[in-house]
């Protein structure tokens, strides 16, 4: 791979990979409210308010999958065969993710509004399946991030990354390796959970709470190391 020189660490320009992944990221938002049309009444008007919570996480939770993919990017002046391939497997992850985020949430919501969830919409013996859907999706979304990021700083060298930048991409490594691992833990949860107990199956959905406890061990990680390599002025291990 050519050596990058350090003024040309950073993208500065949006190349045709970031410009098409943007696309696709745009046609999943999309996906998230194309079957909701205008409402003609106020009745349809409340209702599609109801349905707001749910395409509130759904798009909060996809930006956070755009971010990182953006700042991989913004970050990285990468584009090599390894980078394209990983970024075509992700959006194809991501445009199959929608339906069960948007199915899932959409189910959640509904518990708080008092509507109430049909056999034909949802059955008990069909939730751990769901979860199973949803934690591999997780797994496959943030598990490609994570080698991404571990290609870059595989290429740490070519890059020219300074001390606290391979920290920082080592870090955001661990980042999305953590989440993919939770999303894993969900789905055994769902299995275990569906043969001892069916009705507490929902129990893998609060796993993802380990997500913040995640965020914030690896944040206070980063944030040693980076004051460890104020003071000695020395490159990590």
């Amino acid at each position: 791979m050519p050596r990058t020189s350090r003024s040309e660490h950073y993208r500065r320009e949006v190349s045709r990979v970031e410009g098409f992944s943007d696309a696709v990221f745009a046609f999943g938002i999309t996906l998230l409210v194309v079957s909701l049309e205008v409402p003609k009444t106020f009745g349809e008007l409340a209702a599609a308010i109801r349905g707001f919570p749910a395409f509130a996480v759904c798009f909060a939770l996809l930006f956070q999958v755009w971010w990182r993919h953006y700042k991989f990017f913004r970050n990285y002046d990468l584009e090599d065969g390894t980078v394209i391939a990983l970024t075509g497997l992700l959006l194809f992850v991501v445009l199959f993710y929608v339906y069960p985020l948007k199915f899932l949430w959409s189910i959640f919501f509904s518990q708080f509004a008092g509507r109430r969830i049909t056999d034909d919409v949802l059955r008990l013996d069909q939730v751990p399946a769901l979860f199973e859907i949803y934690g591999l999706g997780v797994a496959a979304v943030f598990g490609i991030l994570a080698a991404m990021y571990g290609h870059a700083y595989r290429h740490r060298a070519d890059l020219e990354l300074t001390p606290i930048e391979t920290v920082d991409t080592r870090v955001d490594v661990y980042r999305n390796l953590a989440i993919s691992g939770i999303g894993l833990l969900s789905v055994a949860t769902a299995v275990v959970m569906s043969g001892l107990a069916p009705r507490a199956v929902g129990i893998a959905g609060y796993i993802y709470f380990l997500i913040g406890i995640a965020e914030w061990v690896l944040g206070d990680y980063n944030g040693r190391l980076r004051r460890r390599l104020n003071t000695t002025d020395t490159s990590p291990v």
